[in-house]
């Protein structure tokens, strides 16, 4: 889930309405990123500035907790939750955080395919680690100032709070410049 969150709060660095079209199947998420830089060229993919939006969870079950923490858990759907980021120069600069984030690609993951072009993303992701597999799956518009987002994801675990699955959408748009204060709203 982690690695499905961090991809909904990088989207807005994915925003290019016009351009080049980028496929992959069966592909890292290095390659990927490769790819996507290959076809951008030096053009940078959005301006920088401050981008706010929501993250509203639509179904989320996780079978394996009691019946109280999955009544809890009921009461959190739906609700939309806003979030706030600041695109820097520097990271338009160095094309930093497409869906890898600042760190190193996880090799754990697998693009089973990737297709991002005409303002349009299709994608769907498999990650295998010791504590269980995840896949996820990602549709949805972008420009170079908003995007509407469908995922879903489902892990599989022996761990009680890590099987699970969840469908959300998420929706961004650019506000105007950073204010400096996004990483503490």
């Amino acid at each position: 889930m982690r690695r499905f969150l961090l991809v909904t709060a990088l989207l807005p660095l994915a925003a290019c309405n016009s351009g080049p079209t980028v496929t992959a199947t069966n592909a890292s998420e290095a390659e990927v990123k490769a790819k996507v830089a290959a076809a951008t060229g030096g053009a940078d993919m959005i301006s920088p500035g401050r981008w706010e939006g929501t993250m509203t969870i639509n179904n989320m079950k996780m079978p394996k907790l009691p019946a109280e923490a999955q009544a809890k858990l009921a009461g959190r759907i739906g609700g939309a939750q806003k979030f706030v980021s600041c695109v820097t120069e520097e990271d338009v600069k160095a094309k930093r955080a497409f869906f890898t984030g600042d760190k190193e690609a996880d090799k754990s993951c697998t693009y089973n395919r990737f297709t991002m072009g005409g303002g349009k993303i299709d994608a769907a992701m498999t990650c295998k680690n010791e504590g269980g597999n995840m896949t996820a799956t990602m549709t949805g518009n972008f420009s170079p100032d908003s995007y509407h987002m469908e995922m879903a994801s489902n892990t599989d675990s022996s761990s009680p709070y890590a099987a699970m699955s969840m469908k959300m959408t998420v929706d961004g748009k650019r506000t105007g410049a950073c204010r400096g204060t996004e990483d503490k709203e």
